[in-house]
């Protein structure tokens, strides 16, 4: 079906992103797309056809940068939403901090200056669950929307606090700034599931690890999982129901799985991609004694006192959103995405 709202989506390379806008193509969407170099243009269309996509007509590239002005009032123009998917990824932990934050934080407000001055009528930002449950660790309770992690926490990585950083900055420039524009807020756990590409999502590090033999020994750590395709679907509803206005929504499959549970079902389904997983669990005592030691170990120590009793609720009561992956499902699709695009033999 032809709509008339053009969407710009931030980040179209990106594991999400592109996922968003195969979506939005697929809904009859218009879509604006940002690329930090046009020269991944080609890659971006040959993935949408890949997956079905043969008409371009409603797809438009712009070159912009989260730090600098330039081409974001042009990729703007005549858009309806702004889906603010892309930010800073950090592979290792940076030297300044502060400085490796900026781009997340600046590039936000200036997504919203933007959006602002085109007359746009919501921005949906992807958070993480990082800036939502990290700091709530009473297990007797349920994890909610209404929770914050606190910036300060020890084992807190420079992502996940700049995720936090940024999101606090866009609710702040919306109330006191904001104007007419609107915001809503999507906090996804690990997200996993099939990839359009060979471009993947960090948290597909956690199965590399566990099949390329890198990790020796498995940590008991709890955690959650959601499908990319369930992120995208999520986005889209956010961008247009009336309820999402001002709300902020965890985009999490039911439930909770741990590693070790990953390995196990990894080794039934595919024993020979997980013939050099490893067998034994790292008892909680040895990682809490690393952690006094080890930045890796610390951050390991700060996943295992959190809660993970996440609630899905709200995104589901609002609206209307049903996951179509269940943690099993994600993991397996991404093992075979991972196997069909070479990342692991």
């Amino acid at each position: 079906m032809e709509k008339t709202e053009t969407v710009l989506v931030t980040g179209g390379t990106g594991f999400v992103g592109v996922q968003i806008i195969l979506q939005l193509l697929q809904k009859g969407y218009k879509v604006h797309t940002t690329l930090r170099s046009l020269n991944s243009k080609k890659k971006v269309i040959e993935t949408l056809k890949s997956n079905g996509i043969m008409s371009f007509d409603n797809l438009t590239f712009f070159e912009t940068n989260l730090i600098y002005d330039d081409n974001w009032a042009k990729a703007m123009q005549g858009c309806k939403y702004v889906l603010s998917v892309a930010s800073p990824v950090f592979f290792e932990i940076p030297k300044d901090e502060k400085k490796a934050m900026r781009p997340a934080i600046e590039g936000i407000l200036r997504i919203l200056k933007f959006a602002q001055e085109a007359n746009v009528k919501r921005v949906v930002l992807t958070s993480s669950f990082g800036a939502v449950g990290f700091s709530h660790t009473d297990k007797t309770t349920e994890t909610t929307e209404e929770d914050w992690t606190n910036p300060n926490l020890k084992g807190l990585s420079a992502y996940e606090k700049s995720k936090g950083l940024s999101e606090r900055a866009a609710w702040n420039y919306i109330k006191k700034e904001g104007g007419n524009l609107e915001l809503s807020v999507i906090n996804p756990v690990a997200i996993l599931g099939p990839s359009l590409s060979p471009h993947i999502s960090g948290s597909f590090d956690l199965l590399k690890n566990l099949l390329d033999g890198s990790m020796k020994i498995i940590p008991n750590l709890p955690l959650n999982i959601v499908d990319v395709r369930d992120v995208a679907d999520l986005h889209i509803r956010a961008m247009t129901h009336p309820k999402a206005k001002g709300q902020r929504f965890i985009a999490s499959a039911d439930g909770q799985i741990s590693l070790p549970e990953i390995a196990k079902l990894l080794k039934e389904k595919n024993p020979e991609a997980a013939s050099k997983l490893p067998l034994t669990i790292l008892p909680n005592w040895i990682l809490n004694l690393a952690a006094l030691f080890n930045n890796q170990a610390k951050t390991g120590s700060m996943f295992l006192k959190v809660n993970r009793n996440v609630s899905n609720v709200k995104a589901k009561s609002f609206l209307g959103w049903m996951p179509i992956a269940n943690n099993e499902q994600a993991i397996l699709a991404s093992l075979d995405s991972m196997i069909k695009y070479g990342i692991i033999k």
